[in-house]
């Protein structure tokens, strides 16, 4: 048994969202009771016991669109990469730094992605993986450094015809492989899609075989309209807009997952949400890619289910929940807009996207659900209570705010200490795979 107490409580649960001096008890995996400090502890007097000190208790944070394969992008210089639109940032430098994965830089990358997650407050990731140079066992090798970790997340590979067919095939039995192992694990801790590139670099006969390949329990995590580029590809190949054509090769559905839709038409909205599809938005790597801004406003206004993810860009979700809010409020000069729409997919849509993938309820604070809880120590400079939470953590927090993060009933950081991980050692072998890869990069 562990308890949290002593600490502001915002539980996500409409029954009871706030407790000023609240408390949660968590017996292994799942959480038995919520209520006030004084409460949880007379009803579990021998548990182990967490102080808040006064801080934010509140569920872990859920990422639904990441990039682990990133992770030794950070001040990567690559000689002659000057880029000059979307697509010669692709090409220059992501497919770049893919293509150069080894395994070992691919588990290593995974190792950097979820300590950094836990340092965030973040227990439950959405990954799309790409390492075209080493393709087969990588989404295996994400699942090793997630259960090292303790990070809940659910994997897929990003299939392409980038690098030529025989490639493409590799990736979605890749996909294939790794969704038969997470339909048979139990833990309710991993997860697999069929992950897919974008449209503009997939033929028919790829879809069709990630289709041929793909279980029926689980649906496709794709980048869809990220790009102007994308859209123009669809309209001239096939005569009809990317939504179309996802449509028409069967890939919409409850179970898929649309990154983006950035290009996207009213048209396309009523087929996303007709179809039940799910969409999470980016906002930060939208920006730094000036791919333009999503009308997420009106995909959420259409009752779509969103979510919001970091694309690879933070791992902090607060700094794209702010940066999300600014966003929208500039691009449709409206000081009113994203004031409800951002923390509904953050705080709201994350939590049903990845309680579609993850059978335990997620990103709430109440009986029976998963113990996934975290501490801030954000002490309130002016009233707290249910009605004002958000704006709190809008202006108030970071994620470097967290300072406890507990993850399926362990506790993975205490007071800014990762407890199961062997930190410096784990970074310093990531650093020498950082310079090992950039030197092989700009050896070429």
């Amino acid at each position: 048994m562990l308890i949290i107490g002593n600490g502001r409580m915002i539980t996500r649960n409409p029954e009871a969202p706030f407790l000023e001096d609240g408390a949660v008890a968590m017996d292994g995996s799942t959480i038995m009771k919520v209520g006030t400090t004084k409460e949880i502890k007379e009803a579990y007097p021998d548990a182990e016991y967490i102080d808040a000190k006064g801080g934010v208790i509140m569920p872990a944070f859920i990422n639904a669109h990441e990039h682990i394969y990133s992770a030794f992008a950070r001040g990567l210089s690559i000689n002659g990469y000057d880029p000059h639109g979307f697509l010669e940032i692709l090409d220059g430098m992501w497919w770049t730094i893919d293509r150069n994965l080894t395994l070992e830089e691919t588990r290593l990358s995974a190792m950097a992605t979820y300590i950094d997650s836990i340092k965030n407050g973040i227990t439950t990731t959405f990954d799309h993986h790409a390492s075209f140079g080493h393709i087969r066992d990588s989404l295996f090798k994400i699942e090793e450094a997630a259960k090292e970790t303790g990070v809940r997340s659910c994997l897929c590979y990003e299939i392409s015809d980038r690098d030529g067919m025989d490639k493409a095939r590799e990736a979605v039995m890749e996909n294939a492989a790794f969704i038969k192992h997470a339909l048979a694990d139990d833990s309710d801790m991993i997860a697999g899609m069929m992950g897919m590139h974008a449209q503009f670099t997939i033929s028919d006969e790829t879809m069709a075989l990630a289709a041929a390949n793909k279980p029926a329990e689980v649906g496709y995590h794709i980048h869809v309209a990220e790009g102007i580029e994308d859209l123009h590809d669809c309209l001239k190949k096939y005569g009809k807009r990317i939504v179309d054509r996802l449509m028409d090769c069967n890939i919409l559905g409850p179970k898929t997952l649309l990154g983006h839709c950035i290009y996207v038409n009213p048209h396309e909205m009523e087929l996303i949400k007709e179809t039940d599809t799910m969409v999470v938005h980016n906002p930060e790597s939208n920006m730094g890619n000036a791919c333009g801004c999503p009308p997420t406003m009106e995909i959420v206004h259409r009752g779509i289910l969103t979510g919001l993810g970091t694309d690879g860009y933070t791992h902090d979700m607060t700094e794209s929940y702010k940066v999300a809010n600014v966003l929208h409020k500039h691009h449709l000069c409206d000081p009113n807009a994203a004031w409800g729409e951002v923390p509904q997919m953050l705080f709201e849509g994350n939590a049903k996207i990845a309680n579609r993938y993850f059978k335990k309820p997620l990103g709430v604070l109440k009986e029976g659900a998963a113990a996934d809880v975290i501490v801030t120590d954000y002490i309130p400079l002016t009233p707290m209570n249910a009605g004002n939470v958000n704006s709190h953590i809008l202006f108030g927090m970071t994620g470097r705010s967290v300072t406890t993060t507990v993850g399926n009933g362990k506790v993975l950081m205490k007071d800014r200490i990762l407890t199961n991980i062997d930190e410096e050692k784990v970074m310093a072998d990531c650093r020498q795979a950082a310079k090992e890869l950039a030197e092989r990069i700009n050896s070429r």
